[in-house]
């Protein structure tokens, strides 16, 4: 079994590792107590049965020690290079995505990408279905509060919804991508899992897939994406939307989800994807209960693991109205506020949100604190 990594900061950098064996653990003990230049550092044995260790220390100390592994023993094979990589992928904050002639620099500032849902059933009750001018008007609206991408999406995925024809779901975004392609200078997302419509859509003017199956409910997702030069955000699910909510259990809602991501990267890598232009969701509310929500949200930085940059959407979502007693989806805007700030905090490049205006508010304050952007 390979040993599996994890990165998290709390003040100090931790990397968790799983599997290593008792003689690996002991050699690390052996290496840290003898390096003067580790002082500080320290790694630790937790007895369960999973075997985890964790090491916690500064870049500089964690790089040391890696050194000291790949120079003092090779029985850890190409772990320090795999803890080394670690480090880069989770510090790494220069993401820019082309999006046909538009670049967005990701590491300047938090991104906002702007929902609108051609839809009559959309959970958040902001669906536009049926009146193309009203649709338009809306997006000219978001991209003069704020919006940096337009995220347009033409069936309804809330827990329990069923899906939608191809051509009905292609009636309501294909006109309204031509035109606003035409219109805005800003870059249009299609929100689908069909590569059908993907393709379609990005012949109409859409230069980003968003898709919540995370390349897995069409099988020839990617090779569109690839196909058309698209970037991709590669979302995590458990099960479909029909059936998400049904009592989803794991053993390890943070770990499950950052393999599922990294199985999506591989895919759409392997399909000839540019690497530079694939983003990862988490997927707040997809399969996930509040517990798993929330536990997501705090630990949202071991993500940045993967070395892509983080999209965050959980815009007026259910958990927020749980929690607040709010059962109307525009009485959930200062508990998306929260989960905004702190997902930036905890490293979202892009957030996903209804309330262009007032989330633009708050990501341009969380950034101003984390000095992502001049004063």
């Amino acid at each position: 079994m390979q040993p599996v990594l994890r990165i998290s900061c709390r003040g100090s950098l931790t990397i968790t590792l799983n599997g290593l064996t008792s003689n690996q653990v002991a050699l690390l003990h052996k290496i840290i107590s003898s390096s003067a230049r580790l002082v500080g550092n320290r790694a630790t044995l937790l007895t369960n049965a999973s075997q985890t260790t964790a090491l916690t220390g500064t870049v500089g100390q964690l790089k040391s020690l890696a050194h000291d592994m790949a120079t003092l023993d090779t029985r850890f094979a190409d772990l320090p290079a795999k803890i080394e990589s670690l480090l880069d992928n989770y510090l790494r904050s220069d993401y820019k995505i082309t999006c046909k002639k538009k670049i967005l620099d990701l590491g300047s500032r938090t991104h906002i990408m702007g929902i609108l849902n051609a839809t009559p059933d959309s959970f958040s009750g902001d669906g536009l279905y049926g009146n193309k001018n009203r649709a338009l008007a809306y997006a000219r609206e978001l991209a003069a509060s704020g919006a940096d991408i337009l995220d347009i999406g033409g069936e309804s995925t809330r827990p329990g919804s069923k899906p939608v024809s191809i051509d009905e779901e292609l009636n309501r975004i294909i006109p309204l991508i031509k035109q606003l392609s035409t219109e805005l200078t800003l870059p249009i997302s299609v929100d689908t899992y069909r590569s059908a419509v993907a393709k379609n859509a990005l012949e109409a003017g859409a230069s980003i897939i968003n898709d919540i199956s995370g390349l897995r409910f069409s099988p020839d997702m990617a090779n569109v994406a690839a196909d058309y030069d698209a970037a991709v955000i590669i979302m995590h699910i458990k099960g479909t939307p029909f059936d998400m909510q049904q009592n989803p259990v794991y053993d390890d809602v943070v770990g499950e989800v950052i393999a599922y991501l990294e199985d999506g990267i591989a895919i759409a890598e392997k399909a000839g994807v540019d690497t530079e232009k694939i983003l990862i969701d988490p997927g707040i509310g997809f399969g996930k209960t509040i517990e798993h929500n929330l536990m997501l949200l705090n630990r949202l930085d071991e993500l940045r693991s993967l070395g892509r940059p983080i999209v965050l959407g959980t815009s007026r979502k259910k958990f927020i109205g749980t929690i607040l007693n709010a059962s109307a989806p525009e009485q959930r805007v200062d508990g998306t506020a929260a989960t905004v700030a702190l997902g930036i905090e905890r490293g979202a490049c892009v957030i996903r949100v209804h309330d262009v205006a007032r989330m633009a508010n708050v990501a341009n304050i969380s950034d101003a604190i984390l000095k992502k952007n001049a004063i």
